[in-house]
């Protein structure tokens, strides 16, 4: 057989993701705030887009009037969706049979929770905004300045000076000191004991705590400064070990002390700063700004919405697309204009889609959990993607991308919607699966109703839900208990015993 070059035609199937489809996804994805950046990137870059200023609702709405169907692409992230995505959808009370099973009045215990748009454009003057200015500088010092501003009012050595330096380089975000003694004392080339000389002056610079090695540092620390540090207590702090895991009868013979003066030294202990560079932290805190809102009706259901504040207000500019697109312009320019039309045009359509899917799953999610919301945590049904992916006909990759980052407000507060998937538990009596969840609840409180006399073990805490028709094996509930942070029924009985408050 000869070898030698030949042409070879075959058919095949592949799945291909066009252009338009991977936007979709990727907005889907994206988080309100992470979304409000990606639109802002678009508005820079593409000429034909324009922001709503009017702030009516509406606005992918009217924008997908105004932009003609040129794309032979369609987009597949929702199919047969005929929702607008500013109306919201009703959830009537008793969706299924097991629905039905739930319905009671609403629980008056659970506080409402109410997201206003909050626009304030008024024409004020040049002294306004300078006000407005002067609001938003913060005060808070930050770390370096805090001991900058003391190492410059301390007496020392040049060379101190420098070590000094290379020792506050050397605090992580906590006022640990990261770095190892002798290496910077031969990085620098100084003695090891000069070195921990200075590090003395600087363990007494303001905060207490700061450039300690470790925990019991950080501790031994704070207490010195405040003339605390005596043997009873320093035999504490040695033993964190102990007091971690409450064998305080252990405690009481290192520190030669009595029940009540253990319990005035371990909250002395507690009062202590672990961290104390954090609270010159200068990172913003953001409130989380809910993409649905939950509200309930007079006839016993559940009202949802979208927040029309997570959602980015877009136009195309029909009329600069027509004078761009005039006769007489070049084929590259054509070229360029009819691209930006096209992506224009995609982004309205898939922030379109994005918010009718959100708004979809939601309400799904609503219907699901309608229990929940009426009568608590305990209710909480077992749930997972598959059920709202047949419930909504989407697949379950998109639910997941619904459901990651974005936020639910409800009567009962605010929750990431990934919050209401759980899995269930079977039950022996027959009836429907207990969500992990509830049956996590359930455990802390039976811990928190327990006394000195009947601590509960795990065993004791299965045999108990089975009685209830939960089954569940030993080692499950030990994996909740421990990730609820309760202690083991050992430790639980000494605490009790000492009459010392849990952490």
């Amino acid at each position: 057989m000869a070898i030698g070059p030949r042409l070879d035609l075959r058919q095949s199937q592949s799945l291909v993701m066009t252009p338009q489809l991977q936007q979709a996804i990727r907005l889907l994805q994206l988080s309100a705030v992470e979304l409000v950046e990606y639109v802002d990137q678009e508005l820079e870059a593409n000429p034909l887009l324009e922001r709503d200023e009017s702030g009516g609702e509406g606005s992918l709405s009217e924008a997908m009037g105004n932009a003609d169907d040129r794309s032979e692409d369609g987009m597949s992230i929702v199919d047969s969706v005929d929702e607008q995505p500013d109306a919201a959808m009703d959830i009537d009370e008793g969706l299924t049979e097991n629905d039905a099973a739930y319905d009671t009045a609403p629980d008056a215990a659970g506080s409402m929770v109410s997201v206003e748009s909050s626009s304030s454009s008024s024409g004020g003057s040049f002294d306004d905004m300078q006000s407005d200015l002067e609001q938003t500088l913060s005060e808070t010092e930050d770390l370096r300045s805090h001991l900058d501003g003391q190492l410059n009012l301390t007496v020392m050595a040049a060379s101190d000076r420098l070590i000094a330096t290379a020792l506050i380089d050397s605090l992580d975000e906590s006022g640990y000191l990261s770095g190892d003694l002798e290496a910077l004392a031969e990085q620098l080339g100084a003695p090891l004991e000069t070195i921990e000389a200075v590090l003395g002056v600087l363990q007494s610079f303001d905060p207490a705590g700061l450039f300690a090695r470790d925990l019991k540092e950080c501790l031994a620390l704070q207490l010195q400064d405040r003339n605390r540090y005596d043997p009873a207590i320093e035999a504490l702090i040695e033993n964190l070990d102990l007091l971690a895991k409450r064998d305080f009868n252990a405690l009481k013979n290192l520190c030669n002390a009595d029940t009540e003066d253990l319990r005035d030294m371990i909250e002395e202990v507690r009062a202590l700063d672990p961290k104390p560079a954090l609270r010159f932290e200068t990172s913003v805190s953001y409130t989380v700004i809910p993409d649905v809102i939950m509200t309930p009706i007079p006839d016993g259901g559940w009202r949802v919405e979208l927040n029309a504040e997570t959602l980015p207000k877009v136009l195309i500019n029909n009329q600069y697309y027509a004078e761009l697109n005039q006769p007489g312009s070049s084929k590259e320019e054509k070229t360029f204009v009819a691209e930006k039309f096209q992506s224009a045009t995609w982004l309205v359509r898939a922030l379109e889609q994005r918010a009718t899917t959100i708004l979809k799953v939601s309400t799904a999610l609503v219907g699901k959990q309608d229990a929940f919301f009426r009568k608590g945590v305990t209710f909480l049904r077992p749930l997972i993607l598959k059920d709202i992916a047949e419930l909504t006909e989407l697949h379950e990759s998109t639910v997941s991308r619904v459901t990651n980052n974005k936020f639910i407000a409800t009567p009962r507060g605010i929750y990431e919607l990934k919050y209401f998937f759980s899995h269930g538990l079977t039950r022996s009596d027959g009836e429907e699966a207990t969500s992990a969840e509830a049956v996590r609840h359930r455990i802390k409180q039976m811990v928190n109703d327990e006394s000195l006399d009947a601590i509960l073990s795990d065993d004791q805490i299965v045999e108990k839900l089975r009685q209830d028709g939960i089954k569940v094996a030993r080692r499950t509930v030990a994996k909740y208990r421990e990730s609820l942070k309760i202690p083991s029924s050992v430790q639980r009985r000494r605490q009790k015993a000492n009459d010392l408050p849990m952490t």
